[in-house]
């Protein structure tokens, strides 16, 4: 839920308004069926693992991982532990596998 929708300057961008139009709901019942759903899935807003996946790049949280008692960015670890926290399901792809273009 780190995909910032309601933000203007994101790409997709949809405004609340928007959203609760096309469902032809209001904008109360669409946040607490929002509330039920989260709490259904047990969805936190900063999990991963419904971030888009444009994003997940730049997303801090995906990174941090603890090594021996430490939280460290596993981008800047040793390709051994990316591959470790890679097969243990904790990071999406490994970091140095991956070539990343930026604009």
């Amino acid at each position: 839920m780190v995909n910032f929708l309601f933000d203007k300057s994101q790409n997709p961008h949809l405004s609340s308004q928007d959203l609760s139009s096309w469902f032809g709901l209001s904008q109360n019942t669409i946040s607490a069926k929002s509330k039920s759903i989260r709490d259904l899935f047990k969805i936190r807003q900063t999990d991963p693992k419904w971030t888009l996946p444009s994003k997940i790049e730049d997303y801090p949280f995906v990174w941090m991982i603890s090594v021996n008692g430490f939280i460290v960015d596993v981008q800047e670890a040793s390709y051994e532990i990316q591959e470790q926290a890679y097969y243990q399901g904790i990071i999406p792809y490994i970091p140095k596998d991956k070539v990343i273009h930026k604009p």
